[in-house]
């Protein structure tokens, strides 16, 4: 199995996939005016209008309801990418080291979904993510 992709369902799809391209440095990929991608290593970011929903079942999913998922974006440089976005998000938290050893800090997306950007700062985290294939 391959993880493939997170997708948020957005309620202003334009909105979303401009704060993404700013967050992420990466162009989207629009395949449909109701779904883009910005593709990653390691995995693809999806958005879906609202309208697309539909296409599952009615109601099977909302936008601007998540408060369980938390995307993870690992950076090489979590001071510089902190100086560069903690003007332009809303923050839950400030750059600060987790436990488990990454340096990280938290923000809202324009629906209030959480994001976190993070590297391995301790030494046991840097051999753990070393670890981990591409």
């Amino acid at each position: 199995m391959k993880f493939a992709s997170v997708r948020i369902i957005a309620a202003d799809i334009g909105a979303m996939v401009a704060f993404y391209e700013m967050v992420t440095g990466i162009k989207a990929q629009w395949l449909a005016p109701v779904f883009a991608e910005i593709v990653m290593p390691g995995a693809t970011l999806a958005i879906g209008a609202v309208e697309t929903v539909a296409l599952w079942q009615e109601g099977s999913a909302a936008p601007a309801s998540n408060r369980s998922l938390l995307i993870e974006l690992e950076v090489e440089d979590i001071q510089s990418e902190y100086v560069r976005l903690k003007d332009n998000v809303a923050l839950v938290h400030d750059l600060k080291t987790m436990p488990w050893g990454n340096a990280t800090f938290q923000f809202r997306d324009p629906e209030g979904n959480a994001v976190s950007l993070y590297m391995p700062a301790s030494e046991a985290a840097k051999r753990r993510f070393a670890s981990r294939s591409a």
